[in-house]
């Protein structure tokens, strides 16, 4: 998978493979969540991307990101509040 908005490839680490599973996320909506989702960085490397989808109960959706030479999807989180 490839990230236009990073302008990176994207990896998808085994846990959160498994979140995605856990979860009912397919790899489009991964796709679209981070091409399109709010994007908020705790530094210039870490960040959390967020997404309200139509249709699901348990909104927002949201991952846990490194970017450095790839994109790191760490994990997939979901009932996801931001904070302050």
């Amino acid at each position: 998978m490839f990230s236009n908005r990073f302008e990176r490839e994207v990896y998808i680490t085994k846990h959160a493979r498994q979140r995605m599973s856990e979860r009912g996320i397919d790899f489009e909506m991964l796709a679209e969540l981070l091409e399109t989702g709010t994007v908020r960085y705790k530094d210039s490397f870490k960040a959390w991307i967020g997404k309200d989808f139509d249709g699901r109960e348990d909104n927002m959706i949201c991952v846990a990101v490194a970017i450095e030479h790839v994109v790191v999807v760490k994990t997939v989180m979901h009932f996801f509040k931001w904070e302050g």
